[in-house]
């Protein structure tokens, strides 16, 4: 199960820079919703899955979760109050990879609990999933909480292993939660953490443990997102220290002009981080996993393709460039990707890492040996808790630059590439930004996100996540609510090794970068500058006054979004229709409604269906 650290500093008190001081003195700003102590909650519609065709499968996995109503708290509304607050005993646990901002998502909980009753008890686990299975805990109060507001890192509570999953973790988890006498337990993570969260409280509900659980999305990567979520805390700040970074490289390579820098991102295949990198900084070219996976590009491809953009350049006499890279595309490009289905299978049957090679089929075999020994070794790691590779330890940077420089090698003895020696300088921006102070967004939507999570428990209620929706407006037009975990889960069929194939699980799924969104035409059409005419930008170090400081990601500001708000408004549409259209309204009246609502079932009907080319992806 894993051990925590006996002599861990965790939670100690911090010794701050000036800098550090002066921004734990920041206050986050609250929207309209959240001021005060009288908090109202509106319930919607049951909310399903986005594909019909999962609702069977999600709803017979979690049939005491599943389908239950979004929840708006709202300012002013004839809505039932949450006006009596009982004393409360909350857990909360990092599940999940540190990201800026989640310190606040604690801080934003702890004040919320104590407005609303000073005996409550916010309960820290020490060392992530592994100290809540083995009980080990830290009381957060005012003195533990001061040294941690708006600052970066995990290092308050700490996080060991990301999983509540094993029959052995999952009853771990409710022996401690029934221990402590826990109302609620509230998981800040990912994708991976968040399905766990979903599990647990269906597992919950089936057993008749009390303890709710909510689920908080907090993930550098970006892909938790949805309709009901817009953007993770954390992915902000991470895509604004990465920035900086590549557009001093950029600054480096136009002033030398000699470099190809290959940088290579965190962020996983879904190309969030990356993308939003990019459209910031300007590089010349920058490798998204959809793209390869969806256009079925081979290594050989993505070679070629980078050496036609070399020899391009050159031919405009310029030795230079700068390449972004997400960590996950070695699971993007689909022979790399059977060969670590491949190799993970062997790993589940027990095979040695000394012996996986003399075990692979004929073709794996083959591109095994044809790669270099340094990702040899690093695609034999053993996957990570969710069956990923071990993305952050494959230099795909390495191989690319390797294989692009042997190619223009080969081109220049053959006499097709005329320019100067190819030089390649290699790069991997990842640890580097996760514990960075976070941004303001960060820092407001962590704390907003908080204060919702204490409003979700405080309701009752159990398998939802915290939601901030119409992010890319000023705060006071944010809109907090909550959303069941199980309308966000997918099923995906998987496969292991060449033949094997079967239907997964249900879970919520990363969400990578949508090829019909806004962002990603931005970046399309500039594309053809963006490689020849060094039009690099450099937004430079994170601002948290001033120029920049207010500046939120290009990717969330592009797309239309406020999901939430938009179902809330059509509910209250409907429910003007209903208050008009009844026993006793006129011909009229009737008419016109039969005759609108017909109009529009027909167009809704023809857009739900699986075949519509006009839906969009989220």
């Amino acid at each position: 199960m894993g051990s925590v650290a006996m002599d861990s500093d965790y939670g100690a008190t911090r010794e701050l820079s000036s800098l550090q001081k002066q921004r734990a003195l920041y206050r986050p700003a609250l929207p309209p919703c959240l001021q005060g102590t009288a908090v109202r909650v509106e319930y919607g519609a049951a909310a399903i899955a986005a594909d019909s065709g999962d609702a069977n499968v999600i709803s017979h996995a979690f049939p005491h979760t599943y389908g239950q109503p979004l929840a708006h708290f709202l300012p002013k509304t004839d809505a039932a109050m949450l006006t009596e607050h009982p004393v409360v005993r909350v857990g909360v646990v990092f599940s999940g990879r540190q990201s800026p901002g989640g310190h606040n998502v604690i801080w934003g909980l702890y004040d919320a609990i104590n407005a609303h009753n000073p005996s409550s008890k916010l309960i820290g686990f020490l060392g992530g999933t592994d100290g809540l299975f083995a009980q080990k805990t830290l009381e957060i109060t005012d003195e533990v909480i001061s040294s941690y507001k708006n600052q970066g890192g995990y290092d308050m509570l700490g996080r060991t292993r990301d999983q509540i999953r094993t029959t052995e973790q999952v009853k771990a988890a409710i022996t401690t939660c029934q221990a402590l006498k826990l109302d609620a337990l509230v998981i800040i993570g990912g994708v991976t953490s968040n399905t766990d969260a979903a599990q647990l409280a269906e597992t919950f509900a089936e057993s008749k443990c009390s303890t709710k659980v909510v689920g908080v999305p907090v993930t550098l990567n970006g892909d938790l997102k949805n309709q009901f979520v817009e953007t993770t805390v954390g992915f902000d700040t991470i895509c604004k220290v990465n920035s900086q970074l590549i557009s001093n490289v950029c600054t480096d390579a136009l002033s030398a002009e000699k470099y190809y820098y290959f940088v290579r991102l965190m962020g996983r295949k879904a190309s969030h981080v990356a993308l939003e990198c990019a459209l910031q900084s300007h590089p010349n070219m920058v490798l998204l996993g959809v793209d390869v996976a969806a256009s079925k590009l081979t290594i050989s491809d993505i070679t070629k393709q980078i050496c036609d953009a070399v020899q391009a350049r050159a031919e405009k006499d310029k030795y230079h460039g700068v390449v972004l890279i997400p960590e996950g595309l070695v699971e993007s490009i689909p022979e790399l990707y059977a060969l670590l289905q491949e190799i993970h299978g062997l790993h589940d049957k027990g095979v040695s890492i000394e012996n996986i090679s003399s075990h692979l089929s004929p073709w794996a075999s083959a591109l095994f040996d044809f790669l270099p020994p340094f990702i040899r070794k690093q695609l034999l790691l053993h996957p990570e808790s969710d069956d990923s590779a071990q993305l952050s330890q494959i230099e795909t940077e390495k191989l690319l630059a390797q294989l692009v420089e042997t190619e223009i090698n080969k081109r220049l003895d053959e006499g097709t590439y005329k320019g100067k020696k190819f030089n390649a300088i290699c790069h991997f921006f990842g640890y580097q930004a996760r514990g960075a102070l976070p941004s303001n967004f960060d820092y407001d939507y962590a704390y907003i996100l908080g204060h919702v999570s204490y409003h979700i428990l405080a309701a009752g209620l159990s398998g939802y996540m915290a939601t901030v929706t119409n992010l890319k407006s000023h705060v006071d037009k944010w809109k907090c609510g909550a959303a069941p975990i199980t309308s966000m889960m997918t099923v995906k069929g998987w496969s292991r090794g060449p033949a094997a194939s079967q239907i997964g699980k249900p879970a919520v799924h990363m969400a990578s970068v949508d090829l019909k969104g806004k962002a990603y035409e931005l970046l399309r059409q500039h594309s053809s500058s963006f490689l020849m005419n060094d039009i690099y930008k450099n937004p430079g170090p994170l601002q948290f006054e001033g120029a920049g400081a207010e500046a939120k990601p290009i990717s969330l500001c592009m797309e239309d979004q406020d999901y939430m708000g938009r179902i809330k408004q059509l509910q209250e549409y409907l429910e003007k229709v209903k208050s008009i259209v009844k026993p006793g309204c006129s011909q009229d009246v009737l008419k016109a409604a039969l005759s609108s609502m017909a109009h529009v079932t027909e167009l809704l009907t023809i857009m739900s269906s699986p075949s519509y080319s006009g839906q969009a992806t989220i």
